[in-house]
This record gives structure tokens, sequence and C-alpha cells, in this order.
């Protein structure tokens, strides 16, 4: 199914959305090239949640990618399958946007649907694989 392929490729590219902010905010603050990671306490607090929501991302990013890769390889191939895959992206991009907003019960609400996604293919691959 190649839409696992795309939403780990959409899920990659997602990490970086929230960096989009915090770079932002970096030039209106005046970017300091020798000491970037010294300029977190600088940033207006929305950029900060950026920051956070960038760091997150990848942290999500692992698990969906292993859970996506392997259903790919054990062939799930079911609707189940592509709708996890898909809230998963679509989960990811409003956790970020809830995050920076301050927005913490739906910001916690998409981690959840992220994790039921990745959970969801996880099991499915493991039941793929035992039926072989």
């Amino acid at each position: 199914m190649i839409i696992l392929l795309y939403s780990i490729v959409a899920a990659a590219a997602l990490i970086y959305v929230p960096f989009l902010v915090v770079g932002y905010a970096r030039v209106s603050c005046g970017y300091d090239m020798s000491a970037p990671r010294a300029m977190f306490d600088k940033l207006p607090p929305y950029a900060q949640r950026a920051t956070w929501a960038h760091q997150h991302s990848f942290e999500t990013f692992m698990v969906f990618a292993a859970a996506a890769m392997m259903a790919y390889v054990t062939g799930v191939n079911s609707p189940l399958a592509v709708g996890a895959a898909i809230a998963f992206v679509t989960a990811r991009l409003l956790h970020s946007v809830f995050y920076i907003l301050n927005i913490p019960v739906l910001r916690s609400l998409m981690f959840v649907i992220c994790t039921l996604g990745s959970t969801t293919l996880f099991v499915l691959s493991l039941i793929q694989a035992n039926s072989n």
C-alpha cells in the first residue's frame, strides 16, 4: 500500500512545519548566528511552544515510521491501515498548530490520535505476520 510510504514522507515533512514559526520568530528577534540555541529564552512564548512542537515531532515520527514500514513490509492492505496512516498525519499537523496556539486539550487529543494511529499499524502488522 503506497499510502503508507507517502504518509511517512508527509510525517517527515511535518517535522519542519513548527520550525518555520521558530525561524520567523528568530528573525523577528534578531537572529544570533553564533548562538542559535541560546536565543530560546529571548523567543516569544508562541515560538518557544513551536520549538517544543518541532522536537516532539521527531519523537513521534520515529514510532510512526517504524509502524508504517512494518505494515508495508508485512503487506497490510486494509482501509483501517489507510485510515490510521491518514489520521496520524492529520493529527500530527493539528498537534503542532494546537501546540503553537497553546490549546493543550486539543493538542493532547491529537497526541492520542497519533498514538492510536501508530498502535493500529503495529497491531495490524502483527496480525498480518501471524496469519502467514
